[in-house]
């Protein structure tokens, strides 16, 4: 598995992954509009050049803020996620944020899980954040 920084070649697999995994996918377009966005980052994990998982995250200063981390159905449970937020973290290290948060739904406790091994805690609680089921976001944040 290779982890990279997302380029053109990666805006079909990544859409491929979106539409699997959400109820309200980003278009192709919005996706390929991060690519010129110079405060997101957008880091895909491809096997043998196919995408099977990639993470994304928009950053103002010190501060990071995760849109999505989605792995393909066939390659969950295989590392491709640790891996991506792995080298999430290592870039916010290296370039000293303060702290990285996300939102997750509150049923989903094998992503809630994953956050928290790598620091993540739990600061909050939106309700009904989500649609199509309506349910609560977790609020997790790692803090440098």
């Amino acid at each position: 598995m290779k982890i990279e920084k997302m380029n053109e070649q990666h805006l079909d697999g990544v859409c491929k992954i979106e539409q699997q995994c959400f109820v309200h996918p980003w278009s192709l377009e919005s996706i390929k509009s991060e690519l010129g966005n110079e405060n997101s980052l957008f880091l895909t994990a491809t096997d043998n050049g196919k995408v099977v998982g990639y993470i994304g995250m928009n950053f103002v200063l010190d501060e990071g803020y995760i849109y999505n981390v989605a792995v393909d159905r066939d390659f969950r449970c295989q590392g491709v996620g640790s891996a991506l937020i792995n080298e999430l973290v290592t870039y916010g290290k290296k370039n000293n944020f303060s702290f990285f948060t996300l939102e997750v739904r509150e049923s989903n406790e094998n992503a809630r899980s994953l956050y928290s091994k790598f620091g993540f805690i739990k600061v909050g609680e939106r309700k009904n954040y989500y649609s199509e089921p309506t349910e609560n976001a977790i609020l997790m944040t790692k803090y440098f």
